[in-house]
């Protein structure tokens, strides 16, 4: 035995349990149907309207009276996403809300078609009997063409339009009906026939006098 030197058993390691390394869960995919969407992939078109078909029809539903005007609502979302696809921004805003977006514009678009064909509807149910001779067919067409665009003006212009053009009421008669005053009415009127004659215009309406009817300065 050399000085110095203790002899015994070397240190027994321990025995430690081998862990094993835990590997982290992947992601799930990304779910890429929006871009594909505004990429147009025709299959997105078809995978968007399965899983979001039913809300905008609940949207559509929820305002408006038919079920076939809320179908009719929903297609033309559709419709309408898909052909302006381009002008989704997925950094901006979800599918769904995007969708519902232009849902809510197609419902409100539809309810003023309503209240248009409503108003074209009773201006015929008022045009008098015919006579034995029949009517003029160029006055009635007028009619109609001046119904439809009365309904697209604001309220206050088309309430004093329509006193003047179906009462025949002059211009001091509409102050003293409506307690509006005269020089607001005469405003209203020029304003409002002003927008009609655009109308015209845009419509491609032919030159020529106005229909019959229109009320003048009076």
């Amino acid at each position: 035995m050399t000085a110095g030197v203790t002899v015994g058993h070397a240190p027994r390691k321990a025995n430690r349990p081998v862990t094993a390394v835990q590997q982290e869960p992947e992601p799930p995919p990304q779910d890429d149907l929006a871009e594909r969407f505004r990429a147009g992939d025709e299959a997105a078109l078809r995978q968007a309207y399965d899983r979001y078909g039913r809300a905008v029809l609940h949207l559509a539903t929820s305002t408006l009276a038919n079920r076939s005007d809320a179908e009719d609502v929903t297609q033309a979302t559709f419709v309408a996403a898909w052909l302006g696809r381009d002008t989704f921004d997925p950094t901006r805003g979800s599918l769904i809300g995007w969708l519902l977006g232009i849902g809510r514009r197609k419902v409100v678009d539809r309810l003023r078609s309503s209240a248009r064909e409503t108003r074209v509807v009773e201006t015929v149910r008022q045009l008098p009997d015919p006579a034995p001779t029949g009517p003029d067919p160029d006055t009635v067409v007028d009619r109609l063409v001046v119904a439809d665009e009365l309904a697209r003006l604001p309220d206050e212009q088309r309430r004093m339009l329509e006193l003047a053009f179906y009462d025949d009421l002059t211009h001091q008669q509409i102050a003293t009906v409506t307690g509006v005053p005269l020089g607001t009415v005469k405003s209203h009127i020029r304003r409002g026939m002003a927008s009609l004659k655009r109308r015209w215009e845009v419509d491609g309406a032919a030159p020529g006098p106005r229909p019959a009817g229109l009320p003048g300065a009076r």
